[in-house]
């Protein structure tokens, strides 16, 4: 190779240097958007980073949760507790000034062991008791039973799946106003949660599907 070729060779690797410098640069200061994934089941998947801003830029910050977003986020990350294999559900009792009441998931009483019960959709046996549903108490029970004796009347209900008539008739009688949820069975498939949306309409309940403004929530266990 002669010297033509070497200072040739040479130009063109600091320029691809300053090229690939120049482009992390754009990216990585670049604001990402702040986001949170739900897949079809009702599931969040939880993940991300965080974007500096200038310091001596003195407005607030861009793309924080509204409070429906955090409200939801919040059911959502509770339903991350539950045992259950085949799905997870997740509460969160609001006031209406936006104070956190309780939360819930969904899981078996206390005092009863979750090694002890089964966890099964259906039994071989053809043995209801051999299932988890005689014993499972729902997330939507477990939020407002949560409260610390505060009142649920009146307040808000964020869940991550709607709730089926029997936990429809606890939101009811405890006074909740207001249901947000995410995901729902078909209604014509289940008599449960069509019983649940008449009861819900008869008592008063406001009843509305959550609306995410974000596509995803980034959350990294780290030292801000």
């Amino acid at each position: 190779m002669n010297s033509r070729d070497v200072a040739l060779v040479s130009t063109a690797t600091f320029i691809g240097a300053l090229a690939s410098a120049f482009a992390y640069h754009l990216f990585s200061s670049s604001p990402k958007k702040q986001s949170s994934r739900i897949d079809s089941s009702g599931n969040c998947v939880v993940s991300g980073n965080r974007s500096s801003q200038d310091p001596y830029d003195s407005s607030k910050r861009k793309g924080y949760l509204s409070w429906d977003d955090y409200f939801m986020a919040i059911a959502f990350l509770s339903a991350e507790r539950s045992k259950d294999p085949n799905r997870q559900v997740g509460a969160c009792l609001v006031s209406q000034n936006g104070i956190i009441l309780g939360i819930g998931y969904n899981g078996f009483p206390r005092g009863c062991s979750d090694d002890k019960l089964p966890w099964a959709k259906k039994s071989k046996s053809g043995d209801p008791l051999e299932t988890k549903y005689p014993y499972v108490c729902h997330a939507e029970v477990n939020a407002i039973l949560n409260t610390n004796h505060a009142s649920a009347a009146g307040q808000k209900l964020y869940v991550t799946m709607f709730p089926c008539n029997e936990c429809a008739k606890i939101i009811i009688q405890s006074g909740v106003s207001e249901v947000i949820y995410f995901v729902e069975k078909r209604l014509t498939s289940d008599t449960a949660y069509v019983a649940s949306h008449k009861l819900l309409s008869m008592a008063g309940v406001k009843v509305r599907k959550h609306q995410p403004q974000m596509d995803q929530i980034l959350l990294k266990f780290k030292e801000p």
